[in-house]
């Protein structure tokens, strides 16, 4: 395996797992750091916000992805065109 696709791997096992800790605290808190009770309403938009957050290192992932795919095609091209 690549040292790409290893990275890759890596990096998306670490933001899956960020991202769903996360929302279980902010999920299973009663009040937040104001001392505001928290409602499930209040709950979802703040899951929300942290999605909102979450989408530009996603989007790079997906990218990430897309140009491994390439380059992996690429090379598995180029070694059976020789044979």
């Amino acid at each position: 395996m690549k040292l790409s696709w290893i990275l890759w791997t890596i990096v998306s096992v670490t933001e899956i797992a960020l991202l769903i800790g996360i929302s279980i605290f902010l999920w299973q808190r009663e009040v937040d750091g104001a001392g505001v009770l928290q409602t499930p309403e209040i709950k979802l938009i703040n899951i929300g916000v942290l999605l909102a957050f979450f989408i530009i290192p996603i989007v790079i992932q997906c990218i990430w992805l897309v140009v491994n795919i390439i380059v992996s095609n690429k090379k598995s091209n180029y070694q059976y065109a020789g044979d």
